[in-house]
């Protein structure tokens, strides 16, 4: 194969150009000029450049984005932060939501605001994960899974089946994968609730689980080549041809087989987990109306939606979405009957739980 060269400034901006040229006034039925701003933060692409310019020009309010690549990280600044936020809205997974809601760093989402609620699939906005304590607490706007990612000029389907195959020796040096999500799935491929659920009565088989799963991957870290971090990341490693294979977020790798990259994803037999991107009002934000103004434009139209899913890789939750996807797209978010079976989504209840375990593991597992 010729090596693909592609930095990964290069590579966002090919993928961002894929919704350019979605921006029409058909999303925005002129708002009432605002002004001011809306703080923002979220993952690359989460917000499509065209919708943003147009948002802009049309309203009057000033759109900041603060790029975040990790669920802890970001809870960790608007706790530093509260109780005055310097954000308005931020991008929280279904299964993180208590985390953030014990701490009281979300405010209910009042959907009576949102003109647009009803374009969200309910799959999504009505689902059980999504309301908590009777109320609802983010926008859905994309979903996605944990996925086996290879290169398919180096790795055979077959061998894609099985979550063994990015532990085996014949890929030594050629991997990656991101240590808390490989915690989960771990569990899961033993034989175990990765959402610790089912031990939530039982603590000390809690810890007794994960610590099986930390010293599994402690033996296992001389074969992996990197632990990362975010999705750009991989993606590079990929291209740069230093990995064969990783566990991954299927948008990510979406975006790279959207790109002509010779990549596949699995959902491999042991099973793996699923999760759905939200957008989310910050307690007390400065900005509440331009925040609200905001999320009902973003919801406007399934183009949107679409854009969302061209530049992020992820699925949309907007009906109709799809329609406004080529074939290759369509391709890129979707997986075979057989697979879907082997998925379930992740679950907050025992987060605490887990969350108080798994960290210090992750550490110990870096460290060893």
């Amino acid at each position: 194969m010729t090596k693909l060269i592609l930095n990964r400034r290069n590579f966002i901006g090919t993928a961002a150009m894929s919704g350019a040229a979605l921006a029409s006034p058909v999303y925005l039925r002129r708002a009432h000029a605002a002004g001011g701003e809306v703080n923002i933060w979220t993952y690359n692409e989460f917000v499509p450049t065209a919708f943003k310019e147009q948002f802009e020009a049309e309203t009057g309010i000033k759109v900041n984005v603060r790029l975040v690549d990790d669920q802890g990280k970001q809870f960790n600044l608007l706790a530093a932060e509260a109780p005055n936020p310097s954000v308005d809205i931020m991008t929280v997974a279904g299964h993180r939501f208590l985390q953030f809601i014990d701490s009281d760093l979300l405010t209910p989402l009042d959907t009576d605001r949102l003109k647009n609620w009803g374009a969200i699939n309910p799959t999504f906005s009505e689902s059980d994960w999504a309301t908590i304590n009777g109320h609802k607490w983010g926008a859905p706007i994309l979903s996605g899974m944990e996925v086996l990612s290879y290169n398919t000029e180096l790795v055979t389907p077959e061998e894609a089946e099985t979550w063994d195959t990015l532990f085996s020796d014949k890929y030594k040096g050629q991997t990656a994968y991101v240590i808390q999500d490989m915690m989960s799935i771990v569990m899961l491929k033993m034989g175990y609730d990765g959402n610790m659920v089912a031990y939530m009565d039982d603590p000390a088989k809690a810890a007794e689980i994960v610590e099986e799963v930390k010293q599994y991957l402690i033996e296992k870290k001389p074969l992996v080549r990197k632990y990362y971090d975010g999705g750009a990341e991989v993606q590079q490693m990929f291209v740069n041809q230093d990995i064969a294979l990783a566990q991954s977020w299927n948008g990510p790798a979406a975006a790279l087989i959207n790109d002509g990259f010779p990549l596949a994803m699995s959902i491999p037999k042991e099973g793996s987990y699923g999760f759905v991107y939200t957008f989310n009002i910050a307690n007390n934000a400065p900005n509440l109306d331009n925040a609200y103004t905001f999320l009902d434009a973003i919801l406007a139209s399934p183009e949107i939606g679409a854009s969302m899913t061209k530049a992020s890789g992820f699925i949309s939750t907007y009906k109709g979405a799809s329609e406004y996807l080529s074939d290759i797209e369509k391709k890129s978010t979707s997986f075979p009957e057989e697979q879907l079976a082997n998925l379930q989504f992740f679950r907050a209840e025992a987060n605490d739980m887990k969350y108080k375990l798994i960290d210090p593991a992750v550490e110990a597992i870096k460290a060893s």
